[in-house]
């Protein structure tokens, strides 16, 4: 299997010096490369391939003397760049998108580059890890968290946030095979995502949202002092940086929020069934997008289905149409408005909170997608809690630690 770590770098002055010269030869080099594509297209009438791209690396080195700088996968990877970003456009125009052409590259929206398979290694020098870089240097890296022995590193990319600070992304294959989904699973669980609740499922826990008010409210402060800002003044950058720092910190919150909660739900139970939301979607309508947006329910369930798949749990998503109004107990749809957040069923009777019986739902359909035979008794006669566990997001932490599995106070507790 392919993983993705990531690394706090602690370049020195003259570290974030070549880096930064490295970045912009690169840049340089991209905008170079699709000046070559279009005059290519112009006089041949169809696009070059890469390969044909790619070997006027050395000649270009000949005229051009900084390129000698930067390593030569180094090089490669800009023009495979390139490349990709026009396949994307390709499959957005299969889709039915309206798309322009790329366009050049400014310094502020290039801000990475890749080696791919040599050029670089962690070593251990002077009582620190560092990271070797070819025609860099070695720059001290924190690595927080061991990498397996058993992985091999296939790539690291080399990336400057807005806020200036610099992290390694290293690509890593790992030998083993990632263990199968039990035939019959023991431990099945149906989440049905919410906006109040962030997460209810069928155990009866739920999950309140992680509050990010105040951060939102400082984030928007500071916007508008930025506003205030001469724009390319020293006071500007200094206050755009405060931006960027507040806006890297919101976005860390949250998907430490996401990463712990799918890796509780993926390590814990042997099947997770969830909605197959259309985000996209949702987002265009007017009334709750920048909750919906703030949720980012789609980046929880791409990290939880990948999570699953590293340990060995079934994750089956499924239609979402109608989880909120079919009854649980007995298939009966029935339609009521956001605000109800009970449900009542009119010809069973049967009565359980709104996201509890969306859960219910959600695990049945997932049961039958994925063929595991259950019980034909209802969740009103099985398992539906009489109550509820309402878990802050706060005490949302890794799995194995007391976490959803903890009892939750009394005051915690709703009906």
């Amino acid at each position: 299997m392919y993983y993705a770590y990531k690394y706090r770098l602690k370049p020195s002055d003259a570290h974030r010096e070549e880096l930064d010269h490295h970045r912009d030869i690169c840049r340089q080099l991209y905008n170079h490369t699709l000046y070559r594509l279009n005059e290519y297209q112009d006089k041949h009438g169809e696009l070059p391939s890469m390969t044909t791209l790619r070997s006027e690396l050395p000649d270009l080195k000949e005229w051009w003397d900084d390129l000698s700088d930067v390593h030569s996968k180094v090089l490669q990877t800009v023009v495979e760049r390139l490349f990709d970003n026009l396949n994307g456009l390709s499959k957005l125009k299969e889709n039915g998108y309206t798309v322009g052409q790329l366009k050049w590259k400014p310094p502020r929206e290039f801000r990475s580059f890749t080696y791919n398979q040599s050029g670089f290694k962690l070593d251990k020098k002077g009582g620190q890890t560092v990271l070797s870089l070819s025609k860099l240097g070695d720059i001290p890296i924190r690595l927080h968290r061991a990498i397996p022995d058993d992985a091999t590193l296939k790539q690291v990319t080399v990336k400057k946030e807005p806020t200036g600070e610099w992290f390694a992304t290293f690509g890593v294959e790992l030998d083993r095979e990632p263990p199968e989904p039990p035939e019959n699973p023991e431990q099945c669980v149906g989440i049905d995502v919410g906006i109040l609740k962030y997460a209810h499922d069928t155990d009866g826990t739920a999950v309140e949202s992680l509050d990010l008010t105040d951060e939102r409210d400082r984030l928007e402060r500071e916007q508008r002092k930025l506003s205030r800002k001469q724009h390319g003044s020293n006071n500007y950058e200094k206050q755009r940086r405060r931006v960027a720092e507040y806006h890297a910190d919101l976005r860390r919150k949250r998907r430490d929020f996401l990463h712990k909660l799918s890796n509780y739900y993926a390590r814990e139970y042997d099947l997770v069934a969830v909605e197959d939301l259309n985000v996209k979607k949702m987002m265009e309508s007017p009334s709750n997008s920048r909750n919906t947006a703030s949720a980012a329910w789609r980046t929880f369930l791409s990290l939880l289905e990948y999570k699953c798949e590293r340990e060995g749990t079934h994750f089956v998503a499924v239609n979402p149409r109608g989880t909120t109004k079919e009854c649980a107990s007995c298939g009966v749809s029935t339609d009521k408005p956001l605000w109800v957040r009970e449900h009542s069923c009119p010809a069973c009777g049967f009565e359980a909170d709104r996201d509890a019986n969306a859960a219910w739902n959600v695990l049945c359909r997932g049961l039958k997608d994925v063929g595991v035979g259950h019980s034909e008794s209802t969740p009103v006669e099985t398992a539906l809690p009489v109550d509820t566990a309402v878990v802050s997001a706060k005490r949302v932490v890794e799995a194995g630690s007391p976490c959803l599995t903890e009892p939750p106070t009394a005051a915690s507790r709703r009906g």
